[in-house]
């Protein structure tokens, strides 16, 4: 829960948004709230946050549209290096 409300207010103070127009699955991109440079500053709030980096195949819409989708991806990436 904590990791998606970190995310949600990042993607709420980087679009400058209402925070009731933002929720867990408002599309990020469609409705505008980021755009190819916010998605560039939100690779490294992840990185810089949670230590997890997007390879180019993985920056795609599956992993970035919403912020569900954000929090499966980094999810999915912590748990790959918790196995190393």
């Amino acid at each position: 829960m904590k990791l998606k409300q970190e995310i949600e207010n990042y993607i709420i103070e980087a679009s400058l948004s209402d925070a009731n127009k933002v929720n867990e699955n408002t599309l990020i991109f469609d409705t505008g709230l980021l755009d190819s440079m916010g998605l560039l500053f939100l690779l490294e709030f992840l990185e810089d946050n949670y230590q997890v980096k997007a390879t180019d195949d993985e920056i795609n819409p599956e992993n970035f549209e919403s912020v569900n989708s954000i929090v499966g991806f980094v999810e999915r990436k912590l748990k790959v290096k918790e196995s190393i």
